[in-house]
């Protein structure tokens, strides 16, 4: 079994070859069990959640059994790490042989998350981004926030980066490592001026109030929810929704768990049916994305098993032919 660590994911992936993985993935499909919350109960301090997320190859689609994987994310939340320096999220990746039950791979969960999560992204912006879609503008500086420039410049032809955060201190961190590899990347000024100037605005907060207000986008934007994982976190507002042609990467995921989505389907605002297509339908052909230039696009993601699976298995290939 090979343990893989952060430095070596980053090794075995490029951004342009995961997002045509996950392309092919969302095409092919996999088994996704719900994934399991458990909560951690302790005597003193704030609880904390375990969380698995399982998938397999859908062998019976595939029409083999040839090649198949087995694979489960296991992730803690643990909000008291803070105030002693570490992460409050951890986790691991277990890839399984999907006919032996075999242990293939132990992966860093956290940089894989992060690759697959911007992937993503990248993947729903392939059709639903202009063409030409130049500048971006990247709310949040945490750790997914570089990954998400990175992705969004590999499938468009981005010529400025503009990283908005409430310190702009971080703001700058991820900038200046931005620059350091390449990418045209500044700290953002006014938020609302950024919001009327951005070709893809791609936001990846926690925050409970939204940032993005749809009166202000101007035509042709495409906006990419990363951030909010809970029914209470919004990052964008009523009007974004109204303005904009709406996409999710699951909808059992993201109607049941993303506070974009789930808020406007409970007052009305968006029906079940408005939301135009998920990235299984877009990648199988089966719903289109963007059909005109002037046209506002909202893609809201949460996550999916898949996707780890899909990336998973590609670190392992990569890494076990150089062995």
């Amino acid at each position: 079994m090979l343990t893989i660590s952060a430095a070596e994911v980053d090794q075995a992936l490029t951004f342009p070859a995961l997002v045509e993985t996950l392309r092919t993935a969302f095409r092919d499909g996999a088994v996704q069990p719900v994934r399991h919350h458990h909560a951690i109960e302790r005597p003193d301090g704030a609880a904390s959640t375990l969380l698995l997320m399982p998938a397999w190859t859908d062998f019976n689609a595939a029409g083999s059994s040839a090649n198949g994987h087995i694979g489960v994310k296991i992730v803690t939340v643990s909000p008291d790490n803070n105030a002693i320096g570490k992460p409050a999220v951890m986790g691991l990746y277990l890839l399984l042989d999907g006919v032996t039950g075999e242990p293939e791979a132990l992966i860093d969960g956290q940089r894989l998350t992060q690759w697959r999560t911007a992937c993503a992204s990248a993947l729903a912006a392939s059709y639903l981004a202009r063409k030409d879609a130049s500048r971006l503008l990247v709310i949040g500086a945490g750790a997914l926030s570089s990954f998400l420039a990175k992705a969004h410049s590999a499938i468009r032809p981005i010529k400025s980066v503009r990283i908005w955060n409430r310190t702009p201190a971080n703001a700058e961190k991820v900038a200046a490592a931005l620059r350091a590899e390449g990418l045209p990347a500044n700290v953002a000024g006014d938020l609302e001026t950024e919001l009327g100037e951005a070709d893809i605005v791609s936001s990846a907060t926690i925050s409970t109030t939204p940032l993005i207000k749809g009166a202000l986008l101007k035509p042709g934007t495409h906006v990419d929810l990363v951030g909010g994982f809970t029914p209470e976190m919004r990052e964008s507002d009523d009007d974004a929704i109204v303005r904009a042609r709406v996409y999710v990467d699951t909808r059992a995921g993201a109607t049941k768990e993303a506070g974009d989505i789930v808020q406007p389907l409970a007052s009305g605002l968006l029906k079940p049916e408005a939301i135009v297509a998920d990235l299984h339908e877009l990648a199988r052909g089966e719903k289109q994305g963007r059909q005109s230039d002037s046209e506002i696009t909202l893609f809201k993601s949460v996550g999916a098993a898949l996707e780890d699976l899909a990336a998973g298995i590609a670190v392992y290939k990569a890494l076990s032919v150089r062995q």
